[in-house]
C-alpha cells in the first residue's frame, strides 16, 4: 500500500523520487510507502492552495457544501477499508478505528451542513446617511498538522470547516500514520473537490515541512494538533508573517469521583476515558482523584475491569488494548511506572512491558504530587488513584497544572457537579461523562493546551476573517 503527495488534484511523486516506509507497531511489518516531501514539494503544494483559493471561494455555501456531503457519503461506504488501514499503521483496535471513521465522518457531514450558515451582521449607524455592514469570508490557505493518534478524526475536524466557508488546505499529516491521510484525500477526490482545494505532502521531516508552511506568507493560518512545545515553537514561527493559529495541545486530565458518585459508572467510564487506544489520547484520564470515603469500593471495581482488558493486535477479534506507537512511548511509560513505584506507590494491576511495543495495562494507587506522573502527561494504558477528603483540596490539585484541556467529575449532586465544573480551569468538563467528544460541540483547552476550539459552529470561527464594509451617502438625492 503506497500513496505519492497530492498537489493540484494530482498524485505525483516527490521531487527526488524518495519514499519512507510506514510500519505496523502491532508486529514491525512493513506494510506499505508514502512520498518523501522536499521543500520544492511542499511550496508546489502551498501555489497549488494558492491559485484555487479565489476559485473555491467563490463558490456557492450550497456547492461547497454538496461535495462535502458527498465525501461524508464516500466516508461510510469506505468505512471498513479506511479503518483497517488505520488498525495497520497506529495500532489502535479495528473497533476504535472504525469508531473513529465515523467520528470523522461527523465532522464532514456537520460542516457539510454549517457551511450554509456563514451569517454576517447589519448593525445601526450612528448617522442616518450611512450603512454598516459585516461581512464574514474565508482567511486563505491553511496548513493543517495533525497528530498519530487520530489520523482520521483530526483531519476531517480541520479541514472540514476549513473548506465548507471557502479556504484550500495543505494537510500534512503525521510521519507515522501517511496511509490514513491518503485515504481521506481519495474520499475528497471522489467527491468532486476541486483541483488545488485539498493538498497532501508527506515525509520524514516534519520540520522542514513546517518551517517552509510558517514561511510562506501565503499560508493565512496554521492549525496545529500535538505537543505543547512544538505548539509554542509554531506560534512563535507564524509571528514572522502574522498567521492565525490555532493549537490543540496536551493535556493532564483529572478524574473526580466524589463520594455520592455512582462508583460502577465512574470505573466504566473512567476505563473509557484512560484506555481508548492505549492511553494515547489527549483528552485520556491521567490523573483519578477519589475521596477516601469509597476509594477502596471504587479502586476495587475499577481494578476488576482493568485485568479484564483484551491485549493484542488490533486486527484481532475482541482485542481492546493494542500496541503503544514507539519504542519511545513504551519507555515513558515504564520511567512514569517506575518512579511512582520507587516513590511509593502500590501496583494494583500490570506494570509490565509485554514485548514489542505492548504494555499492561496498569493501575497505581498511593500516588502522590510528587511522582512524575502526576506532573507529566503520560501518553499509555497507567492509571494513577489518588485520594482526597474535600471539594475545595481536590479543585486545586486538579488546577495545579500549566494544561487546561478536559477534565471530568462524577456526582449526582447537580449542585456541585455545576460549582466544580465552573471552577475547574479546563476547556472542556465532563459531568459523569467520560467520552465528551462530538462533533456539534467545541473542542479545545486553556492555558498551555493551546487556543482556538474546533467542533460545532464556534469550529467555523478560526477559518473566517470579519470585514466591516461603512457605505455613506445614502439619504443624498
Amino acid at each position: 500500500m503506497d500513496y505519492s503527495l497530492y498537489i493540484d488534484g494530482k498524485w505525483c511523486q516527490a521531487k527526488d523520487g524518495k519514499t519512507v516506509p510506514v510500519t505496523n507497531p502491532a508486529n514491525g511489518q512493513v506494510i506499505g510507502s508514502a512520498a518523501d516531501a522536499t521543500a520544492e514539494d511542499v511550496v508546489s503544494a502551498i501555489e497549488a492552495a494558492h491559485k484555487a483559493f479565489p476559485l473555491w471561494a467563490a463558490k456557492s455555501a450550497r456547492e461547497r457544501s454538496e461535495i462535502l456531503y458527498k465525501a461524508y457519503q464516500l466516508m461510510l461506504e469506505r468505512i471498513d477499508e479506511i479503518a483497517r488501514v488505520l488498525t495497520m499503521e497506529q495500532g489502535k483496535p479495528l473497533a476504535e478505528a472504525k469508531g473513529e471513521v465515523l467520528y470523522a465522518a461527523d465532522y464532514i457531514q456537520w460542516y457539510a451542513e454549517e457551511a450554509k450558515r456563514v451569517y454576517g451582521d447589519v448593525i445601526p449607524a450612528t448617522y442616518t446617511n450611512k450603512r454598516i455592514f459585516v461581512f464574514r469570508q474565508p482567511i486563505g490557505v491553511i496548513a493543517a498538522i495533525t497528530p498519530w493518534n487520530f489520523p482520521a478524526a483530526m483531519i476531517a475536524r480541520k479541514i472540514a470547516p476549513a473548506l465548507a466557508v471557502g479556504c484550500t488546505a495543505i494537510v500534512k499529516p503525521a510521519e507515522q500514520t501517511p496511509l490514513t491521510a491518503g485515504k481521506l484525500v481519495e474520499v475528497f477526490h471522489d467527491a468532486g473537490l476541486p483541483a488545488g482545494a485539498l493538498n497532501l505532502v508527506t515525509g520524514s521531516k516534519p520540520s522542514m515541512i513546517g518551517q517552509t508552511l510558517l514561511a510562506d506568507s501565503r499560508v493565512r493560518k496554521v492549525t496545529f494538533t500535538g505537543s505543547t512545545p512544538v505548539g509554542k515553537l509554531i506560534m512563535k514561527q507564524a509571528a514572522d508573517t502574522v498567521k492565525r493559529v490555532s493549537l490543540e495541545l496536551g493535556g493532564h486530565a483529572p478524574f473526580i469521583v466524589f463520594p455520592d458518585a455512582d462508583l460502577e459508572l465512574a470505573a466504566s467510564q473512567v476505563i473509557a476515558s484512560k484506555y481508548r487506544n492505549a492511553g494515547q489520547t489527549c483528552i485520556c484520564t491521567n490523573r483519578i482523584y477519589v475521596h477516601e470515603d469509597v476509594v477502596d469500593d471504587f479502586t476495587e471495581k475499577f481494578v476488576a475491569k482493568v485485568k479484564e482488558l483484551k491485549i493484542g493486535d488490533g486486527l484481532e477479534e475482541g482485542v481492546q488494548i493494542g500496541p503503544l506507537i514507539d519504542e519511545e512511548a513504551i519507555k515513558k511509560v515504564d520511567r512514569h511506572v517506575q518512579d511512582a513505584i520507587s516513590k511509593g506507590a502500590q501496583l494494583a494491576t500490570g506494570g509490565r512491558q509485554l514485548g514489542g511495543l505492548y504494555y499492561e495495562p496498569t493501575v497505581l494507587c498511593g500516588v502522590t504530587d510528587d511522582m512524575l506522573i502526576q506532573q507529566e502527561e503520560t501518553f499509555g494504558p497507567v492509571a494513577p488513584i489518588q485520594i482526597f477528603k474535600d471539594e475545595k483540596e481536590v479543585i486545586q490539585k486538579a488546577n495545579n497544572t500549566p494544561y487546561g484541556l478536559a477534565s471530568y467529575l462524577f456526582t449526582q449532586d447537580i449542585a456541585r457537579a455545576f460549582r466544580v465544573a465552573e471552577a475547574l480551569e479546563y476547556g472542556i468538563v465532563g459531568i459523569n461523562d467520560g467520552a465528551p467528544s462530538t462533533a456539534q460541540a467545541p473542542f479545545g483547552g486553556v492555558k498551555e493546551s493551546g487556543m482556538g476550539r474546533e467542533g460545532g459552529k464556534h469550529g467555523l470561527e478560526d477559518y473566517l476573517e470579519i470585514k466591516y464594509i461603512s457605505l455613506g451617502g445614502v439619504d443624498k438625492k
